[in-house]
């Protein structure tokens, strides 16, 4: 099967989607399919094959350039390729020119909902109208989705909160695959890491996450300051590791100073994404805040090494965390978190089950199982748009 994947962002620029995209991609080619990802151009980028560069403006939206489509472009190499299915991974920019690429080679579209896009409103619209705004952003979700040929959904909650829109659209679960290699940290490594920041201190933890108002950071730092009196009292302390870079990083780095948090929290920027796994291992938990997952694929990557998951309980998260299993979701409140850790530092036997829980949760997302998983869902837009070919063609045969 000939698969392109359209997407407005993509490597060197960080963030889940490109790293769900380059997964799939790769898991589909380990499997015999043609994947081309069509993806912007980039100052730094570097040339892979089956990726495909189109160009972008010299200004950026959440850390990444604006693409500037050239719908022609897309159509050219899409008949040149012959593709039979297009994946797309945002429904604006890109998602405009996989339903014009629809409408005029009549190729069956499959959207990955990635994002709760209200959540993001704030880097396009004043506070005072995001509210305006989230009717308008609704209404053309719902005109996209209807248009699409399958809508894929990252988990079942996500599903869930898309068939409560009662969209016309199928919907399936295909979660982000975590690769082989994930579930293989250099110990080494890791160990050094563990060395050169956990210092005298007694934890070490680590999250992952793009440096922006959305991922609820503030909350985890307020979290860190309550953590940091609740293990005083015991005579112990922390070192945390911040993965990431984005726009709050002055704000945060001034959050940090505030709280008196400068010895306990490092902001890491960011690290390659082949490395991560190894920072993941060095920890004791990982930690996260974030309310606008529709998956949180850090969360898989961090288990797939045996590390627990304290996090804020939202949707996409509670998908895949098991209170007890494999970590721990707590309500929004900033002491209740903090609290939560510290039991969990106490509990040795405790940690160690959910050590081998996360690891078995991180399995089943293998990435050749979400592949299997993919094929399927190709396979059936394609076969529901011949059908619906050989029924347009059968009722022309008799049209006066």
């Amino acid at each position: 099967m000939k698969i392109a994947m359209f997407t407005n962002n993509y490597k060197p620029y960080i963030g889940g989607v490109p790293i769900s995209i380059e997964h799939l991609a790769e898991a589909l080619r380990k499997r015999g399919h043609q994947v081309y990802v069509f993806a912007p151009s980039y100052e730094g980028q570097v040339e892979e094959p089956y990726v495909i560069r189109y160009p972008s403006f010299p200004i950026t939206i959440v850390g990444a350039p604006v693409p500037n489509i050239l719908t022609k472009l897309f159509i050219k190499k899409v008949k040149e390729l012959q593709i039979d299915v297009i994946h797309v991974h945002h429904p604006a920019i890109v998602g405009n020119v996989a339903l014009e690429i629809k409408r005029k080679l009549d190729i069956p579209v499959v959207f990955t909902y990635h994002t709760r896009y209200e959540e993001y409103l704030h880097y396009i619209a004043g506070l005072e109208k995001v509210e305006e705004h989230t009717g308008l952003l609704e209404k053309y979700l719902r005109y996209f989705c209807n248009r699409c040929d399958m809508l894929v959904a990252p988990t079942p909650g996500i599903r869930e909160y898309l068939l409560q829109k009662k969209l016309q659209t199928p919907i399936a679960v295909l979660p982000t695959g975590i690769p082989a290699e994930n579930f293989l940290p250099e110990q080494k490594k890791a160990e050094q890491i563990r060395q050169q920041y956990l210092g005298e201190a007694d934890f070490l933890f680590c999250t992952v996450s793009r440096l922006a108002k959305e991922k609820n950071l503030y909350f985890q730092l307020e979290g860190l300051a309550c953590l940091k009196r609740l293990l005083k009292k015991e005579g112990k302390t922390f070192c945390h590791m911040m993965i990431g870079g984005g726009p709050e990083k002055k704000e945060l780095t001034r959050r940090i100073q505030e709280l008196g948090l400068t010895e306990n929290v490092f902001l890491l920027g960011n690290v390659d994404n082949a490395e991560i796994k190894n920072y993941q291992a060095a920890s004791e938990l990982f930690l996260f805040t974030s309310k606008s997952e529709t998956q949180g694929i850090v969360l898989l990557e961090a288990m797939a090494v045996s590390n627990p998951v304290i996090a804020v309980e939202a949707s996409g998260v509670r998908d895949v965390i098991k209170n007890g299993e494999n970590g721990y979701l707590t309500e929004e409140d900033s002491y209740q978190w903090a609290r939560k850790i510290a039991e969990v530092l106490k509990d040795a036997e405790q940690k160690e089950v959910m050590r081998e829980g996360a690891r078995k949760t991180a399995e089943l997302y293998a990435e050749d199982t979400v592949a299997k998983r993919a094929e399927q869902c190709y396979a059936e837009v394609c076969e529901r748009n011949l059908e619906e070919e050989n029924r347009v063609s059968i009722s022309q045969r008799y049209v006066v």
